[in-house]
C-alpha cells in the first residue's frame, strides 16, 4: 500500500504526541524526539495517558493499547532517525528551530527519497526545502488538534516538491492513517486557517462595533451554522 514503515516525529507536546499517537495506532514503527530527556518524559506519559483514554472509553482494545505502545519509541538525539522513512516535525512554530531541524533531518535521515514533513500552520513550506539538499521531498503535513480525533489533514506541497513526493504524502495520510486529506497552496494560513482567521476577526469587531453581544454572535454561529 506504501514504502513508508518507520516515522519519525520531532516534538512531543500535544500536536508531536498526537500525531506519534495517529502512526502508531496504524501500526506503524514510530521514534520520537525531545530535546531533553525531561521533556521526552513529559510527552511519553502525555501519549500514554491518552492511549489509555481511549482504551477506558473503547475507542480501542487493551490488546491495542499495548501494541501500540510496543511500537513507540522515544529519544533525545535526532541521530536515530537515520532509518527513517518519514519524519514530522512538530516542534515550536518558530521558523529558525525548524529550519535547524530540517537540516539536522538532512544530514541523518540515510534513505535519499525519504519525506521531511512540517506540522507548520503558518511559515512557509519552501524556506524549509531550501534549507535541505532534498527540497523535492519537503512538505507540508498539517494535522488539527487533536490528531487522533480531528480527520482533516492538509498538504502543503513547496515550490520544490515533486509531484512523487506529493502523491505518496497523500497515500500515507489517507490509506495508513485513515485521514481526509486536502490540498493547498503554500500560502499563509493554507486553507483551513486562512478562512478560520478573517471569520474570528470579523466575530471580534461585530462585538467591538457594538453590533451584537458576545451571547448573540456565539448562538448566531452554533445555532444558525453549526459551528
Amino acid at each position: 500500500m506504501t514504502d513508508i514503515e518507520r516515522v519519525g516525529v520531532v516534538g512531543c507536546g500535544q500536536m508531536g504526541a498526537g500525531i506519534a499517537e495517529v502512526c502508531a495506532r496504524a501500526g506503524l514503527d514510530v521514534k520520537v524526539a525531545e530535546t531533553t530527556g525531561e521533556a521526552l518524559e513529559i510527552g511519553r506519559t502525555r501519549l500514554f495517558n491518552s492511549l489509555a483514554k481511549a482504551a477506558e472509553r473503547g475507542k480501542i482494545s487493551e490488546e491495542e493499547r499495548d501494541a501500540t505502545q510496543a511500537r513507540l519509541s522515544f529519544t533525545t538525539d535526532l541521530g536515530e532517525f537515520a532509518d527513517r522513512d518519514l519524519v514530522i516535525e512538530a516542534v515550536v512554530e518558530n521558523e529558525q528551530v525548524k529550519t535547524e531541524i530540517f537540516q539536522i533531518l538532512d544530514q541523518v535521515v540515510t534513505r535519499p527519497d525519504a519525506i521531511l514533513a512540517s506540522n507548520t500552520s503558518s511559515i512557509p513550506l519552501v524556506r524549509l526545502a531550501v534549507a535541505t539538499a532534498r527540497p523535492d521531498h519537503v512538505i507540508g503535513i498539517h494535522f488539527f488538534n487533536p490528531a487522533p480525533v480531528q480527520q482533516l489533514v492538509e498538504l502543503i506541497p513547496a515550490l520544490t516538491t515533486s509531484e512523487g513526493t506529493l502523491s505518496r504524502a497523500q497515500l500515507f495520510t489517507e490509506k495508513v492513517l485513515g485521514k481526509h486529506a486536502i490540498r493547498a497552496q503554500d500560502r499563509s494560513g493554507f486553507v483551513v486557517n486562512a478562512l478560520l482567521i478573517p471569520y474570528l476577526l470579523s466575530a471580534i469587531r461585530m462585538f467591538e462595533s457594538g453590533i451584537a453581544s458576545r451571547e448573540d454572535i456565539d448562538n448566531g454561529m452554533e445555532l444558525g451554522c453549526a459551528h
